[in-house]
């Protein structure tokens, strides 16, 4: 059975030059909110640590050096882009208003309903700080005004929303840096199940996928 990975195209960055190519798969994914034409695997970028530390700095250029970090939230397990960032940031000279002077990075629980979770042990870095989302990619935005929820409910400020690959450019008046968008990836469409052309052709769904990979059907 021919396997998805054989079907892998690679797209650079229009709005970075030194940083890995994108890897995309063209096809029929379903994710949790639409259907696409391209699954977007990021798995080397956030596994792999050279690619993460390339992501990590052109994540951090993007940002002014007025922005006051003391929090960075990693999700879809982002975690080691996260600390790449967190150091890019300290080395540039980011103030960060904790005592210590450094910046956490942390990872949520996901729980029912995908909804997200910080512990009491965990709650005293995120409520006060300035907050900073990570993210792998941002399609419909629902992941990412999940995310800000979060930190607002915990008593945090999000001051910055990033993504390796974002379909759009802002969230409730967040705007996401990001590293590839869809103008990097020829054609790329997401639709809503009912819209689906796909569907109305009866071309069936490859595979379940959401940042974390995908499931064959």
């Amino acid at each position: 059975m021919a396997k998805l990975e054989d079907r892998i195209i690679k797209f650079p960055s229009r709005k970075h030059a030194n940083v890995v190519d994108l890897k995309a798969i063209p096809g029929h994914f379903a994710t949790s909110s639409s259907h696409i034409n391209y699954y977007i695997d990021l798995t080397t970028m956030k596994a792999r640590a050279s690619e993460a530390k390339q992501c990590a700095h052109a994540l951090a250029a993007q940002y002014v050096h007025n922005t006051i970090v003391d929090t960075i939230i990693c999700l879809d397990g982002t975690d080691v882009i996260g600390a790449f960032l967190a150091e890019e940031l300290s080395n540039s000279g980011f103030l960060s208003a904790n005592a210590h002077k450094t910046i956490y990075v942390l990872q949520p629980e996901y729980i029912t309903s995908s909804q997200l979770l910080f512990r009491e042990n965990m709650e005293p870095m995120v409520q006060g700080k300035h907050v900073i989302i990570l993210m792998a990619s941002a399609t419909t935005g629902q992941s990412v005004r999940k995310g800000i929820e979060c930190v607002e409910y915990y008593g945090g400020t999000v001051v910055g929303v990033s993504a390796l690959f974002s379909a759009t450019k802002e969230v409730d008046g967040h705007q996401i840096n990001y590293i590839f968008d869809k103008k990097d990836i020829p054609n790329y469409m997401s639709y809503a199940r009912k819209d689906c052309p796909y569907c109305a052709k009866k071309i069936p769904v490859e595979a379940l996928v959401n940042s974390f990979g995908y499931s064959k059907i």
